[in-house]
């Protein structure tokens, strides 16, 4: 007699052959991780000789400094403020009479200054530094630091900005290259590396790598579909949205206990009365039951039924109706099934990461259109 499904042991998840897949696929999925699509054809030569994702990246943004550097990179103003003989700007009336300047013959002044140090200069130079102590190739570490002392020279400081700073620095849409670069630089920081911070546990460098690849793969997904659907065809992208669960009574301290409910990406046609749920799992999609057999896993299926179920309200027609789809990851598997389970159709899909990259985008394009069940296939 089979072991209830509730009560089932799964294996633990077997990880990806991170290193079968394709560094041009890595490059396409970090585009739109990035933002990046419309430069998709701009570095093939750097892509062919990268190994792995961190020298991708190093390359890319060598690259990138390489060619603003020729260019001469951008100058910006910064608010200055200082003590001065002669009038520069505008007078700061309280500084001036509060420290008795002006009998000393001096003026607290306030100006704008032209500067080469912009938040954007800054958060390049600090990137390239941050690479040094995690790439294994000493040349393209040798390379990374010439370019760092090379900012530094033209007067850029290695400290990075902060997000406040990198905001106010508005990029303008003359100025391609460096949005591109920034991007680069940014996602050093804010996509693919962990945080180097002390705490009490560290990360193995195949963890490194796993984690990297997850944050990459969960991101580009969702700037993929934001990207790609087009707003004329009714398609609207919610990346990240909270779920609340329908409460109708509770005890005084339950909401603080209650999990969160955060989904990856909803894409919701109107017109065509459809809204998908999608959850991205950086994993195996199938797993073995205690007697071996390959199923999907449990976990993964009971949480995508309470993302649909729970938000159900007879105010909102689609709600009742909407789409699941559980999205992996894979090496070599294709899977796409599915099952229309009490008025939801939940879809098990796999994309295939070591295929050409054309088919990868294809496979990717073809989730949002198909909307019923076909021969041999869900």
């Amino acid at each position: 007699m089979e072991t209830p499904l509730a009560e089932q042991k799964e294996d633990e998840a077997v990880p990806l052959a991170l290193d079968k897949i394709p560094v041009r696929n890595v490059w396409l999925l970090f585009l739109y991780a990035s933002g990046l699509a419309r430069f998709r054809d701009r570095f093939e030569a750097e892509v062919e000789a990268s190994p792995d994702f961190e020298s991708l990246v190093a390359r890319l943004l060598c690259y990138a400094t390489e060619k603003r550097l020729r260019r001469n990179l951008s100058f910006g103003y910064r608010q200055q403020e200082e003590t001065l003989r002669r009038v520069r700007g505008r007078i700061d009336i309280l500084e001036s009479v509060s420290h008795d300047l002006f009998r000393k013959g001096q003026v607290a002044c306030r100006f704008e200054e032209l500067t080469i140090n912009t938040p954007r200069n800054r958060l390049v130079r600090a990137a390239l530094l941050s690479l040094l102590g995690r790439l294994d190739d000493a040349d393209l570490a040798h390379r990374c630091r010439t370019l760092a002392h090379a900012l530094g020279r033209a007067g850029v400081t290695g400290d990075k900005p902060s997000r406040a700073e990198i905001v106010s620095d508005q990029i303008g849409r003359h100025e391609a290259d460096d949005r591109l670069i920034v991007s680069l630089a940014r996602a050093v920081f804010d996509l693919i590396l962990p945080t180097e911070s002390a705490g009490a546990h560290s990360l193995l460098k195949a963890q490194r790598d796993e984690t990297e690849f997850r944050k990459l793969f969960e991101k580009a997904i969702g700037n993929f579909f934001a990207a790609e659907l087009s707003r004329e065809d009714g398609w609207r992208v919610y990346p990240g949205k909270q779920y609340k669960w329908a409460v109708a009574a509770a005890s005084t301290g339950i909401a603080a206990y209650l999990p969160i409910m955060i989904t990856d990406i909803i894409l919701e046609n109107v017109t065509q009365k459809r809204r998908i749920v999608i959850d991205t799992k950086f994993t195996e999609v199938l797993t073995k039951s205690q007697h071996g057999a390959s199923r999907f896993k449990t976990s993964h299926l009971y949480q995508l039924y309470a993302y649909l179920r729970s938000q159900e309200q007879p105010g909102d027609p689609l709600s009742m109706s909407s789409d699941g789809i559980l999205l992996y990851p894979s090496v070599g598997m294709d899977v796409d099934e599915a099952a229309l389970i009490q008025g939801h159709r939940l879809r098990f899909v796999t994309i295939d990461l070591a295929r050409p990259s054309l088919e990868v985008i294809e496979r990717l394009q073809d989730i949002p259109l198909r909307s019923s069940f076909s021969a041999g296939t869900a």
